[in-house]
């Protein structure tokens, strides 16, 4: 893990007395973060409610579709905070939604994948933001980690359910076998410049090939030691 001397920025006030650089590194991590968290709410979690099978199963999807509306609320908060625009901080504006949202969810076990994977994998980018320098940032991401922690337990929870069955454990599986390899380039590039600045600052902890192959460990303890499952080898340059 990354040590930076960088001294810790409190307040917005303080903020706005920062380096260029720095001032810009936060705001690219608070765009990413309210772009992806409206967008995956409005690809995948609110659709879910009509594929969910049961009464108790749309409620819960229901509680998470709203929790991620509510992170997007949050972080969309706090990018005003530091005077970006709107169309900095919404999809359709300056930067575009990640790849993982383009899967076309189809089905329940899909869903449960996705919130198996993908939240797992949120999970270590608000983990990286827990001691941030920032402390308006690092106290969003601390605030924000419980209701993560919880959509990810969501998506073990069903899986696990759907696994108990011959038909249910074929489609978990596959949709593992389609959505994971879009997963790993969520952490971004390795010997990424952005992050190398983030780290440089403590807005960010770890380097993106460290956090990719924390997750890849993760992820294999799920799917293979906790499901039964396989998850499929990545290209070399992914894993």
């Amino acid at each position: 893990m990354s040590e930076s001397s960088y001294q810790p920025v409190k307040t917005i006030e303080e903020f706005q007395q920062q380096p260029a650089e720095y001032q810009e590194a936060v705001r690219k991590i608070v765009r990413s973060h309210s772009i992806n968290e409206l967008y995956g709410a409005q690809a995948f979690d609110e659709p879910a409610i009509a594929l969910a099978p049961t009464p108790y199963a749309k409620w819960l999807t229901c509680r998470v579709a709203m929790e991620e509306y509510g992170h997007h609320v949050r972080f969309k908060e706090l990018g005003e905070q530091i005077g970006m625009s709107e169309s900095d901080l919404v999809p359709g504006g300056t930067k575009k939604p990640l790849s993982i949202f383009e899967f076309p969810l189809k089905t329940w076990p899909e869903f449960c994948v996705i919130k198996l994977l993908a939240d797992l994998a949120e999970i270590l980018q608000v983990e990286d933001l827990l001691h941030c320098t920032f402390h308006p940032l690092r106290n969003l991401a601390r605030m924000t980690m419980p209701e993560e922690r919880f959509h990810a337990q969501f998506g073990e929870d069903f899986c696990t359910d759907l696994v108990t069955t011959d038909e249910g454990r074929a489609a978990v599986q596959d949709g593992i076998d389609r959505y994971f390899p879009m997963l790993p380039p969520f952490f971004g590039r390795s010997k990424s410049p952005n992050n190398e600045t983030f780290r440089r600052f403590g807005i960010k902890q770890r380097t993106n090939e460290d956090m990719r192959a924390d997750y890849v460990v993760r992820a294999r303890q799920l799917v293979e030691e906790k499901l039964g499952l396989v998850l499929p080898n990545l290209p070399a340059e992914a894993a």
